[in-house]
């Protein structure tokens, strides 16, 4: 029998640094979803050892190992995974690949984990997660525990991203990342990032997420931050948006705006030098590109939704 499991990834943080929790000190992010990247896992089980396809997954094999544990059975057979996420940009490659593989592992075996306990795999399997298992909601997540610190809201305040890659691309290290230390700094922008979801604030959205970008800046630095920020300033964006342990970023628009915004801020950034590579919404739209020389982050569906110009 196959059995098949999905996972999403998500274009990089909102917020991530030191916070608060329990007397003592955690690290803490809150991704931004992105529609359309997806990653397939399909697990036959069988006797024998564990193959897996694409042969370099040791993390996705690691977690079909614990999740087949966690059902009480053995974790031979065979692991394919496709679609999935370019490695190392932000996007939650690794945690979309365990997320799919552990659900195909537990479909096979006929039992259900709980979003914790695959939480718990994940982090075994990875050291450090993000928080796709646990469905849309705005979660301030550690990641290096698998467990939430605070549920935010239902969601993230609806916003349209224009993404776009940094660093030329190149993949980052993410477990070698340190962390910005001001708790003081990053305790603030948690209450910021509260009152912005409670009252769907785009705005105060984009004040919390720049300044997350620029306090991040102590750990990776992207020598295109300050460009982003001056191209928001000219477009109208709301802010600016990056994976803390990655190289993709976006500019976060309010969508109840003129949408020349975005072929403005298309232009502006190919401009700069900067290859823009897709634009989406938080509600659950995607505009592929079209035009040669652009890539997009991730797998998404062929036609780009209604409003959303191409890239």
């Amino acid at each position: 029998m196959t059995a098949v499991g999905h996972a999403p990834g998500h274009h990089g943080e909102i917020l991530q640094g030191v916070f608060r929790d329990r007397g003592r000190r955690c690290r803490g992010l809150v991704t931004l979803p992105v529609p359309g990247a997806v990653t397939r896992a399909e697990f036959v089980p069988g006797p024998g050892p564990l193959t897996v396809t694409p042969p370099d997954r040791a993390k996705a094999r690691r977690a079909a190992e614990l999740a087949a544990a966690a059902c009480g059975r053995p974790a031979g057979g065979s692991l394919r995974l496709d679609g999935g996420l370019p490695v190392g940009l932000g996007l939650g490659s690794s945690t979309s690949d365990i997320l799919a593989t552990v659900r195909a592992v537990s479909a096979a075996f006929g039992v259900v984990l709980t979003p914790e306990a695959v939480a718990r795999i994940a982090v075994r399997a990875e050291r450090a997660c993000d928080p796709i298992m646990l469905g849309g909601g705005a979660v301030l997540f550690a990641q290096r525990e698998g467990r939430v610190l605070e549920r935010l809201g239902p969601r993230l305040p609806p916003v349209v991203v224009v993404g776009c890659v940094t660093g030329g691309g190149a993949p980052v290290d993410t477990l070698a990342l340190g962390a910005v230390a001001d708790v003081a700094a990053f305790e603030r922008l948690r209450q910021m990032l509260r009152l912005a979801i409670v009252t769907g604030d785009v705005a105060l959205l984009g004040r919390v997420s720049t300044e997350s970008a620029r306090l991040n800046q102590r750990v990776l630095v992207k020598d295109e931050l300050p460009e982003l920020e001056r191209i928001a300033a000219l477009t109208g964006a709301a802010g600016v948006q990056v994976a803390h342990s990655g190289n993709v970023a976006g500019l976060l628009f309010d969508p109840r705006g003129d949408p020349d915004r975005l072929r403005r801020c298309v232009r502006a950034l190919r401009a700069a030098g900067l290859t823009a590579t897709r634009l989406f919404t938080t509600e659950g739209t995607d505009a592929r590109p079209h035009r040669g020389g652009d890539r997009a982050a991730g797998p998404g569906p062929d036609r780009r939704a209604a409003g959303l110009p191409a890239v």
